[in-house]
């Protein structure tokens, strides 16, 4: 098990990926298999992005995955009956038999991406299988659990990084190989991705990537909330049981490194200038006369040198940086090691949401989490708040932090590409 200086884990079992029988779309039957994925549930934009995805065709994903009625259990029952129908109707069929899939994602930059999907056995965090980085709302796991419940099935996978031995690994030869081969289905997005689909069904080769992947543990990429409903799922029911699994894509990012960029915050009811005038004293700020892309090249440059944070909303951008060490000694707890004190994630909600703007981070009424830069910039604007934009983690610092065992603050980082949600799906009942 790539353990990293853990070499006492080493006779603990490792990650366990099963095959399945997927559900994916009839091609037939849907206008197009890019107008009926959408990005994951925590990516969408609301209420604009929502929208777009219902319009590009009656069948999108985000009708399960965000259903809409006036009240949780109205949306979750929805969310079960359209299931339903769907797979009544033959909109989503379910593949003859057990398997896993490779899976490629792909643009015209130059990214390659591939993984493999499989059903992955749930662990607990004290197992040191499956690595959180971040910590997760409560609200937002007892949301995804309702909806898990009502439809009985793991609607999108989440994404999660191994590092693996080199290119003469099993799991990278049957992914190279199955990529070699005629797609079960390729389609290319909006955002310029394509995507591509392949299944693995010999039993041989099924069984080398199992035993090669017992050996491996997985850091939690994208999908922590996700997979916390998996471990609150999976207590609910008896052992064996469909639900001591969960839908996964495994990523080797010794191959395919994954890009990391940041989560932006957008602070409901703090207008700029309120925001600025509480900064006084205890941060610099400087007004910046430049465009946004010029603007998060001056943040990325203040990141190098310590704490940095750009503010929007207003109509121009205002680069805080330069923290009262004082302010931090007050703020920022010490039981923690020096890596996750000093990052901008945790100043963020330690000093400057806690104690400077007096901010609660876990309610949706007074922040919003969003990927977007343009966007979160966007929405302050309109709606009068505060957008706080940041720079992203680098990805060795992630994975360190959560090997010791260390979360960071939620939504700290932005792991990418992520899957596309609806190409495969796993019914909990086949």
């Amino acid at each position: 098990m790539d353990t990293a200086g853990h070499p006492e884990a080493t006779a603990r079992r490792g990650l366990e990926l099963t095959p399945f029988r997927g559900l994916r779309y009839d091609p037939h039957r849907v206008g197009s298999l890019a107008a009926v994925t959408s990005p994951p549930y925590d990516v969408v934009v609301r209420p604009d992005g929502l929208l777009h995805l219902e319009s590009a065709d009656p069948y999108n994903i985000v009708r399960l995955i965000l259903p809409q009625a006036a009240t949780p259990e109205a949306r979750n029952e929805q969310a079960a009956r359209t299931l339903r129908r769907w797979l009544a109707e033959g909109v989503l069929t379910a593949d003859p038999e057990p398997c896993l899939y490779v899976y490629e994602q792909s643009d015209g930059d130059g990214l390659l991406q591939r993984g493999i999907i499989g059903a992955l056995r749930v662990s607990d965090p004290a197992d040191r299988v499956v690595l959180p980085h971040e910590d997760v709302m409560p609200h937002v796991v007892a949301d995804r659990a309702a909806l898990m419940r009502a439809t009985s099935a793991n609607l999108e996978p989440l994404l999660l990084t191994y590092r693996g031995n080199g290119d003469t690994a099993a799991t990278t030869t049957v992914v190279e190989r199955a990529a070699g081969l005629p797609p079960l289905l390729s389609t290319t997005t909006e955002d310029g991705f394509r995507h591509r689909l392949w299944s693995v069904t010999d039993p041989g080769d099924m069984a080398a990537v199992r035993s090669e992947l017992e050996q491996h543990q997985a850091l939690i990429a994208d999908g922590h909330h996700r997979w916390a409903t998996y471990r609150t799922l999976r207590a609910e029911h008896p052992s064996p049981s469909p639900w001591d699994y969960g839908l996964v894509l495994l990523v080797d990012t010794a191959r395919y490194p994954l890009r990391v960029r940041a989560i932006h915050r957008l602070l409901h009811g703090l207008p700029v200038s309120d925001a600025l005038t509480a900064l006084e004293g205890r941060f610099r700020v400087r007004r910046l006369g430049a465009p946004l892309a010029e603007a998060m090249e001056a943040l990325a440059a203040a990141a190098g040198e310590g704490n940095a944070f750009l503010l929007a909303g207003d109509g121009a951008f205002h680069l805080v940086d330069r923290p009262d060490p004082a302010l931090l000694a007050r703020t920022v707890p010490t039981d923690r090691p020096q890596a996750w004190r000093t990052l901008d994630a945790t100043v963020l909600h330690a000093t400057l949401l806690a104690h400077v703007w007096r901010v609660p981070d876990d309610s949706a009424a007074h922040i919003s989490y969003i990927h977007d830069t343009a966007a979160t910039v966007d929405k302050a604007e309109r709606d009068g708040g505060t957008a706080v934009l940041l720079h992203p983690v680098r990805e060795d610092v992630v994975r360190d932090l959560a090997r010791q065992g260390v979360t960071m603050p939620r939504k700290s980082t932005s792991f990418g590409p992520k899957p596309a949600s609806g190409l495969v799906l796993r019914a909990l009942d086949l």
